[in-house]
This record gives C-alpha cells, structure tokens and sequence, in this order.
C-alpha cells in the first residue's frame, strides 16, 4: 500500500504534499529534520492522506495536488 498525504506545519501553517509506503516513518524524517525541503516547518502533523494499491498511482496524485495553482483547490479537499 502506498499514500499520498498531506503534511501542515504547526509553526508556519504551511502544506506540504508528499508520498511514501510507510506515513509514519515518513512523518519522523520531516520532524526530525531529515528532509531539506521541510526542515523549516518543524514540527509537521498529518493533516489528510489517500491510500493507493501501486507506487505510480500515488505519486500521479502527488504530482496533480501538487500542480494546483491556489490551495483553494487543496482546501477544499481537506475540508
């Protein structure tokens, strides 16, 4: 099983778009500042996740949340 998720910095309020097999594991890297791209936002909480049979088909909806020009789009899935 494979996840597409969405990450939020409780100190900036920030989103961050990811995947992985393992969320858990994923989101302990980004606390401990293990990940570049989210090394600012410490500390980082699940906010929303998807599940997906195959590698590619949670990357593809990485790759499409990520494309969303405004978070209007990426608010209105999390809400």
């Amino acid at each position: 099983m494979f996840y597409t998720y969405v990450l939020k910095s409780v100190k900036t309020g920030k989103f961050y778009i990811g995947y992985s097999s393992d969320i858990a594991k994923r989101i302990e890297k980004h606390n401990n500042g293990k990940s570049r791209s989210t090394k600012s936002g410490i500390p980082w909480s699940l906010y929303y996740f998807e599940s997906y049979e195959t590698k590619t088909e949670a990357i593809r909806r990485e790759l499409e949340m990520k494309s969303w020009k405004s978070h209007k789009k990426l608010e209105q899935l999390l809400n």
